[in-house]
């Protein structure tokens, strides 16, 4: 037993140890949710949270001490957000010939998203710094840890509400889109895009092609203009 104890105090210190259980963690949900057919209560970042989350508990893991780890796959967020370039490029002729609508629905929806949040964090009575960390959770990681930072929240309670944003809209988009008879595969993608980033984008890679591309379009115009309204919301209703 003291063999055994050595043994996992050096793997639960080991930045790889960690790392390789997120990867495993997410590969087994992403399989799990392509046996059950992809239903959108089957999120694979969902289970995965939901698989990780009582392994660090029941070992006593601090949360410092994962993130030793999973750095590794924090860092990566950098470059895929400099990657939403390409389905930007790659639907260029497509945006040129619906710059309005997409211009007025983007607007809308950026506008909406941050000034709800502001507006309901400071209705149930929350304090400032919460207020501003709330913010920009509807904008992909690394732009919304870096906005929290900027107007003075807590780039850490982002980083969750930015992960329960994107799984609450990954699994409500589709039953909602059906809900409400919308069936135009851009208008759905590009909604999930602006309201859920990363993980609801790959939620509508999933479901359609048309609508992962648009999705796509919709989180990187979101996380330029979110960067440039956050701000002047925080001032004026904070």
């Amino acid at each position: 037993m003291t063999d055994v104890a050595r043994l996992w105090s050096y793997l639960s210190t080991s930045p790889l140890t960690w790392l390789t259980a997120t990867v495993l963690a997410y590969l087994a949900a992403d399989a799990l949710a392509r046996r059950l057919g992809n239903p959108p209560w089957a999120n694979p970042v969902l289970m995965s949270v939901l698989l990780i989350a009582p392994v660090l508990w029941g070992t006593g893991t601090a949360y410092a001490a994962y993130f030793e780890g999973a750095q590794f796959i924090h860092f990566l967020l950098g470059p895929a957000t400099v990657a939403l370039a390409l389905p930007l490029w790659d639907n260029r002729e497509t945006i040129r010939h619906s710059v309005l609508p997409i211009l007025l629905a983007l607007v809308a929806g950026s506008v909406v998203a941050a000034g709800s949040a502001i507006l309901l964090a400071r209705a149930f009575g929350l304090p400032p710094e919460l207020i501003l960390s709330v913010a920009p959770k509807s904008t992909t990681a690394p732009v919304a840890l870096g906005i929290s930072e900027a107007v003075g929240g807590l780039p850490s309670l982002t980083a969750v509400l930015v992960i329960l944003t994107g799984i609450i809209g990954a699994v409500t988009v589709t039953p909602l889109m059906n809900l409400l008879r919308i069936g135009d595969w851009r208008a759905r993608g590009f909604a999930v895009g602006v309201a859920a980033h990363g993980i609801g984008t790959a939620r509508a890679f999933q479901v359609n092609p048309v609508a992962g591309a648009y999705a796509g379009i919709a989180m990187a115009l979101n996380a330029l203009l979110t960067s440039l309204i956050v701000p002047v919301l925080v001032r004026w209703l904070v």
